[in-house]
């Protein structure tokens, strides 16, 4: 596949998406800049001298990926392996069991048998993870979610192995040591762990214009998800269907919570984490033991040829998404989780997963990133599982019928039958291959060169940043520059923070101003030159807000309802069967675990005590407590913290008349806005509800100022 016109690639040396880097480290940690010839050469473990360290050998600057790049081969080989026995990236990771259900036959787009009748389930199993943290960090972490999803079809596993976020920090894979080299702790310290706010990531970043886009994304609220059931995810990668005639049709695929999106704001980031940091495994598992498994719809953008010839951007490249509002993604169908594992190492541990793994009827595009990834992921379960043998393991096993002469090896479970281990043979019976059944590649023509080269098409690093950004509410813009000042002030270098500063100039000068103020840089950088100007005629995407989607409903969700001695128990069984009627989940929160004797003499029973349920466990709060109750926990820091930080945090929060000495003392007034609902009767409670269907009061942001 070629494109043609102003987006043809250049046809010799480094494309102007490569950013030199000419500066270098002296002996005191201060950064300068060396002439060209000044640097060593860059050369492979075997010493020879590289001449690209950035882009993989195509065919052709838009081609495949070539098997014959030693150097890549060399460099992702050797990140492949560095870790033993966790994962080198998305170590901290949950996993279900569910099932697939199509809606409809998509059978005039692809053979793949998934997808060729309606109402059929297919199983699955799917594991959430963060990316940078080790087995053992917190959940909470500003940092993508990884979101694989393993579907075991008819004809073999599809592993569609994808993230929350849509894009990627880079566009070619031969990077992918460097910028996890860059996010993960500094080697000579071993720290910061599951953090990307310390000088090697933003160093990595602001030599990198082409993370731009992946920056507002990681910067946003997407990177602090409320829960895994309320986040998006996504194919990132273009990728090919394939029909019985051979036809193909470009698709792009998109999984969306039937829960609706939802995150949290930093503040509240940090506090979860302190407070339990195993907060989205505890959700996941609790929400399916519950019996309220979590669903999402899978929904694809098609397109063809000539749509990726118009599109304004390459359909090739990961830092770029087709907007919604540009092409529509179709429901297809839906995925429900709910059964937890058996054993967590032996299935959401052992699991592997593989981008090269698809059915007949879905293939690949020449996409380098994703191009990089199918070369890479049999060697990393190679090494972290110990054996070719990883497919003998259950959870990685198909559920369909398989046979091959692939045998012995470490761990091998199971070997071939009989004499005949090898093809062809004579012998009958044994498996044969089938040009009918099998997998085809597209044959798409591919000409051109053999050659280290970014295209031109890949070089606006700016427009659809910027685009993301333009996208968001006010509240999400704020937190945007709240997330960036935050990580660019761990930063110790500062002529990195101005590097920064220099790109944000490019998407957006108020976002770049704001930064730079509470940084305290003295005067604005200029802007960093760019191989393409920002585009800024582009419109906002409506899609790309979670606020602007929220769910407008509270189901799901969760109230913590802070009780003392003397409670008014009917009004608190009253607040419960609203709640539950909502479709969420009432949890006491007391002085003492065991719970606290109603005013009518029944026992309420305490599913926390006040100083191990914060209200950041909470996505809306209730204090039933009575004067004399207030009084006592005004004394105490954890109940003022309960109500403080749920004001803070823009929850709403409903009250009975006895705890207004407890608001004051947190700080709050009574009557500040209307997301505090004093409790007086049956309408209070249905008004209560009805307000936490809009989850957060963002108006109240301003009044806070976290």
């Amino acid at each position: 596949m070629a494109k043609t016109g102003a987006k043809t690639a250049k046809s010799s040396g480094r494309a102007a998406t490569i950013h030199d880097q000419k500066l270098l480290r002296g002996e005191g940690g201060e950064l300068h800049q060396v002439a060209e010839g000044d640097a060593p050469a860059l050369t492979t473990a075997q010493g020879g001298p590289v001449a690209d360290d950035h882009n993989t050998l195509k065919i052709g600057a838009r081609g495949p990926s070539l098997i014959e790049d030693f150097h890549f081969r060399e460099k992702i080989f050797h990140f492949d392996h560095e870790r033993i026995p966790e994962r080198v990236v998305h170590a901290r990771g949950y996993g279900a069991h569910g099932f697939f259900e199509t809606y409809d036959s998509l059978a005039q787009y692809t053979r793949a048998d998934i997808f060729q009748r309606a109402g059929e389930k297919t199983p699955a199993f799917v594991r959430f993870s963060t990316v940078a943290g080790s087995k053992g960090s917190f959940d909470l972490a500003r940092d993508v979610r990884g979101f694989a999803v393993k579907l075991y079809t008819k004809e073999g596993n599809w592993d569609l192995v994808g993230n929350n976020i849509p894009v990627f920090f880079i566009q070619d894979a031969i990077r992918f040591p460097d910028l996890v080299h860059a996010v993960k702790q500094e080697p000579d310290r071993a720290f910061p762990q599951a953090q990307t706010a310390h000088d090697t990531f933003w160093d990595f970043i602001s030599l990198t214009p082409e993370s731009m886009h992946m920056i507002m994304w990681i910067m946003s609220d997407r990177a602090i998800p409320r829960s895994f059931r309320f986040m998006e995810g996504f194919g990132v990668h273009t990728f090919r269907f394939v029909n019985a005639r051979d036809e193909s049709t470009f698709v792009k695929f998109h999984w969306k919570p039937k829960l609706g999106m939802q995150s949290v704001v930093w503040n509240e980031a940090v506090k979860i984490n302190g407070a339990d940091p195993d907060f989205h495994r505890r959700d996941l598992w609790q929400a399916i033991q519950s019996g309220n498994f979590p669903e999402w719809e899978l929904r694809v953008q098609l397109f063809d040829q000539a749509f990726a010839d118009s599109f304004d951007f390459d359909i090739l490249d990961s830092t770029k998404i087709i907007p919604e509002e540009i092409l529509e993604p179709i429901p297809v169908g839906r995925l429900v989780l709910d059964r937890m594992p058996d054993n967590f190492f032996a299935e959401t541990e052992q699991v592997a997963f593989m981008t090269q793994n698809v059915p007949p009827g879905i293939d690949f595009s020449n996409d380098p990133l994703l191009q990089g990834r199918n070369f890479s992921y049999l060697d990393t379960q190679l090494k972290r599982l110990g054996s070719p043998n990883f497919t003998h393991i259950p959870i990685n096993a198909p559920k369909c019928p398989f046979h091959h002469f692939q045998q012995d090896g470490h761990m091998a479970m199971r070997n071939p039958v009989g004499r005949v281990n090898y093809e062809p043979n004579s012998f009958e019976p044994g498996p044969r291959e089938s040009p009918q059944r099998g997998f085809r590649s597209f044959a798409d023509a591919e000409e051109g060169q053999k050659v280290r080269l970014r295209p031109e098409s890949f070089a606006d690093h700016y427009s659809q940043a910027r685009q993301f950004f333009n996208s968001q509410t006010p509240p999400e813009q704020r937190h945007i520059a709240m997330a960036l000042t935050f990580e660019l002030s761990k930063v110790e270098t500062p002529v990195i923070r101005e590097r920064m500063v220099s790109h944000l100039l490019n998407i957006d000068e108020g976002l770049a101003d704001t930064v730079a103020d509470k940084l305290g840089l003295k005067k604005l950088p200029k802007p960093a030159d760019a191989a393409v100007a920002t585009r800024k005629d582009l419109p906002p995407s409506p899609a790309l807000s979670i606020i602007e989607n929220g769910p407008d409903r509270f189901v799901g969700r969760k109230v913590g309802v802070l009780v003392s001695p003397g409670v008014d128990g009917d009004l608190l069984r009253k607040l419960q069967a609203a709640i539950e009627k909502e479709g969420s989940v009432m949890e006491v929160v007391s002085p003492k675990v065991g719970g606290v004797e109603a005013f009518d003499g029944s026992w309420i029973e305490g599913r926390h005590m006040i100083d191990g349920g914060p209200s950041v466990l909470f996505d809306a709060v209730a204090l039933l407590v009575t004067e004399e109750g207030a009084e006592r926990l005004t004394n105490e820091a954890a109940a003022r913290d309960f109500v403080a930080d749920a004001f803070a945090h823009c929850k709403f929060i409903a009250y009975a008349p006895g705890a207004i000495p407890l608001l004051q003392k947190a700080g709050v007034d009574p009557e500040a806005d209307e997301g505090l609902i004093v409790l007086d009767g049956s309408k209070a409670i249905a008004s209560f509800i009805q307000s936490c269907r809009k989850l957060r009061l963002w108006g109240r942001e301003m009044a806070v100022k976290l």
